[in-house]
């Protein structure tokens, strides 16, 4: 286990052996039928270790026997978990470990014992972790009536892990990123990450554990089923509309880039050579959309019905996707079978709408059109549709959410409305509900239309959405060098009502509604990418709105600022509102305009040196540094820039989470010699390249970088190419997804294409090549 870089099966991670099994790892650590529906009742597991080296000893289930004293300096703990389940849940952490603990009490009224362990020097930062632990295991009883079944429930953070967490019966083993959080050194996305992956964890004790996969055909069943369950979770704790924004962000950023590419594939995949690459987004964050459907056409009652029957059906059984949609279908007197669509085919459905208004009769029709442009061989899907009316002058609600059904390739729908003021504009696909491209058939009405619901949607999602496709329609103009005007009005007059609207009421709202879209959810949209023109595009319009509201911004920044003084640290939805929205006005007032004008760029660097220096949380820290390493061309500047670097690093004193942070910062830096900079931090004394959280935070961060990766002159693709092939042999995992960064090569110019299907090539002639990194390679190149 010492030599195990690949980390899987059994492997030693600084002071402690651990495991991890799914999906083949089990197979690694001893021969075993280590398939999903191979369950076997795991009664005793013993473990002997060196009692000073290791007094720690866990697995899974109940501690039936207690460590006691073997001789020879040893010492021995049994355990027993008396649920059947298949080997990829086996578990076991052996080391020298502090840890805290605490107690929940169920709903039948059984005390649990709750404990969280880590690295000795990590204990102060697992309370978080125990608070949502907790929140947890409440909210699961309360929503789904889903009570713990073990008088033990552990958590292990271990250092070297290639996932996120591992949800194996009774003991979950979590990668450090997603449980150890304080003021000091967590964001308020790591604490948002730690709320929303321990909570997704402990739901997999039903939805994958207690139901598991019949094969590895069906990982959608347990993980798009859990993702959902996880979502609901934070929504419910914190804002429904802001977590739903985040997590459609990441599905576009991330799952929608993947459908359109060679690694295309439907939610329950048909065939796979290195199972570990379809841990993808398309299982987990598609899958999780998929079953957000059914709640949508089955109401929340309805769902809840359905997993009830699931679970009286299928509890203690290794089952498929065709057993959950049975039981929605068969809880609730409908019929789903046209639903098996999107588990069967793959690509992102594009729904187009048109609309008209007849005042004579008071009648607005809606003509809804499917079509699957990346794989035009599918059926037509069953898309729940969530919609409203908005009238355009007195901003009034016409016509309250409805689910409209679309099954057909196209299909009319006809309203009868009332009290209509000006035009009715229709809000479509309401809370995202469905995974699809949406488009505007009204040409000439759609930047009206977008204008009204950006105004006075009541839907908050969509109300968001609307300022999204203003921005991204300048921005996309000002890519063709055809920015008129017009187009510029209608981003800066949605700015100035996101800057001033009382309707919006959170200030995270706020904050992402005065957000540009990110280069990767503008480049989903472009048939062609141009890496470096796009950011030059989208940079363009944000200086003409940085330069218009300059003054605002600095108003509401100084606002918040007085807010916050002497308020305590909290993690709560307004305090992260917060700083969220103070950030982002941090970020546009020290957004330079003329990049020449010295003055302009240090003036703005003071700004952000101010705010990191005045900062007492990881958040502003990171926006202020994040800002600073975008900085050069002026000596006085870079100097700030390197103090702050340095400061930030100096202050971590060796703590490897926000070490991670400070590669990512840097990595992530638009500045033009940015892969130097990586470059060199590969040859820093705390980087290593057989840590994957170290690995992912400078080299995976750097290829998400799209115009330094993607650097005219190919640098970016020799260095990923160079990585690869020092990775693949020590960790096939984490070198398969980097290969991934290579595969979109047709999405790209010609140039660009044709570099990257050389080292494509040249990756494939590896000598030993993996199989993980191999499928990846050779789905590229077809």
């Amino acid at each position: 286990p010492e030599d195990n870089t690949q980390l899987s099966g059994f492997y030693k991670s600084g002071p402690m052996y651990c495991s991890q099994c799914e999906a083949e790892g089990f197979r690694r650590i001893t021969y075993y039928p280590d398939r999903p529906d191979n369950m076997a009742t795991f009664k005793s597991v013993r473990i002997t270790a060196d009692k000073a080296k290791y007094p720690v000893l866990l697995s899974n289930g109940n501690l039936i026997k207690p460590a006691e004293d073997v001789g020879g300096g040893k010492h021995s703990a049994t355990w027993s978990d008396p649920f059947p389940k298949p080997s990829y849940l086996f578990a076991i952490v052996v080391g020298d470990l502090g840890s805290i603990s605490d107690s929940f009490t169920t709903s039948s009224g059984r005390k649990v014992h709750l404990e969280i362990f880590s690295e000795k020097e990590n204990v102060d930062k697992l309370d978080y972790a125990m608070e949502s632990l907790k929140n947890s295991m409440k909210w699961d009883e309360d929503k789904f009536g889903l009570e713990y079944d073990l008088d033990i429930y552990n958590v292990v953070a271990v250092n070297d892990f290639n996932m996120g967490a591992m949800e194996n019966k009774g003991l979950n083993v979590f990668n450090t990123a997603y449980v150890l959080a304080d003021q000091k050194t967590a964001s308020d996305g790591d604490y948002e990450r730690v709320e929303g992956v321990i909570g997704h964890e402990y739901f997999h004790n039903w939805t994958g554990n207690r139901v598991t996969c019949r094969d590895w055909f069906q990982l959608t069943l347990k993980e798009g089923l859990t993702v959902f369950r996880d979502q609901e979770f934070s929504g419910d704790l914190g804002s429904n509309d802001v977590t739903r924004i985040e997590n459609v962000r990441g599905l576009r950023g991330r799952q929608f880039a993947e459908d359109s590419g060679p690694m295309s594939h439907p939610i329950r995949p048909e065939s796979y050579i290195a199972m570990d690459n379809f841990y993808t987004a398309t299982v987990y964050s598609k899958g999780a959309e998929v079953i957000r459907m059914y709640q949508t056409l089955l109401t929340p009652e309805g769902f809840r019905k359905g997993m009830d029957l699931y679970f009286e059906r299928h509890d203690g059984s290794a089952v498929t996707c065709d057993d959950f949609r049975a039981a929605m279908a068969d809880a609730n007197g409908v019929n789903l079978d046209q639903f098996e669509n999107w588990y069967l085919q793959n690509g992102t459905p594009t729904l187009s709408y048109s609309s008209s208004y007849d005042p004579s009769t008071s009648t607005f029709t809606l003509t809804l059109t499917q079509s699957s442009p990346t794989n035009p061989s599918n059926k037509p899907f069953h898309i729940p549709v969530s919609f409203g009316i908005i009238d355009s002058s007195s901003g009034e609600e016409l016509l309250p959410t409805e689910v409209l059904e679309l099954k057909e390739e196209s299909s009319a729908f006809t309203f009868k409305l009332s009290n209509v003021a000006g035009n009715p504009v229709p809000s479509i696909l309401r809370g995202f509900s469905a995974p699809v491209k949406l488009i505007n058939e009204n040409v000439d009405e759609a930047t009206s239309q977008l204008q009204t619901l950006a105004a006075y949607d009541t839907d908050g999602f969509n109300r968001w959405e609307a300022g999204q496709k203003i921005f991204s329609s300048a921005i996309f103009a000002e890519l063709d060098e055809n920015c008129d005007s017009e187009a510029l009005d209608a981003v800066l007059t949605t700015f100035q009502q996101s800057l001033t609207s009382d309707k919006l009421g959170d200030d995270s709202i706020r904050a992402y509604n005065l957000m540009l879209p990110t280069e990767g959810s503008l480049a989903e949209d472009l048939e062609t990418i141009e890496p470096v023109k796009l950011r030059e595009a989208r940079g363009t319009i944000k200086k003409h709105v940085a330069k218009k509201f300059k003054p605002q911004f600095q108003a509401l920044y100084t606002k918040l600022t007085d807010e916050m003084k002497g308020v305590p640290f909290a993690v709560d939805s307004k305090s992260i509102g917060r700083r969220r929205l103070r950030n982002v006005c941090l970020d546009f007032i020290t957004t330079t305009v003329d990049r020449s004008d010295e003055d302009e760029v240090l003036a703005n660097a003071k700004v952000a040196h101010s705010h990191y220096r005045a900062a007492n949380t990881m958040t502003d820290k990171l926006a202020a540094m994040s800002i600073l390493s975008n900085v050069y061309g002026c000596a006085e500047a870079e100097a700030l820039r390197d103090e702050v670097l340095t400061h930030f690093f100096e202050e971590a004193a060796g703590d490897a989470l926000v070490i991670n942070k400070w590669f990512s910062v840097q990595a992530s830096s638009t500045k033009p010699d940015v892969l130097d900079d990586v470059k060199k931090l590969m040859d820093h004394p705390e980087f290593n390249i057989k840590n994957p959280n170290r690995c992912r935070a400078l080299v995976s961060v750097f290829t998400a970088n799209s115009a330094a990766f993607h650097a005219e002159d190919g640098s970016g693709y020799d260095f990923i190419t160079d990585v690869i092939k020092e990775l693949d042999p020590l960790n096939p995992q984490v070198a398969s997804r980097m290969c991934g960064s290579l595969i979109q090569h047709k999405r790209y110019d010609a140039g660009r294409g044709k570099m990257m299907v050389e080292k494509l090539k040249l990756i494939k002639d590896f000598d030993g090549l993996s199989p993980d990194s191999f499928e990846v390679v050779s789905r590229g190149l077809k």
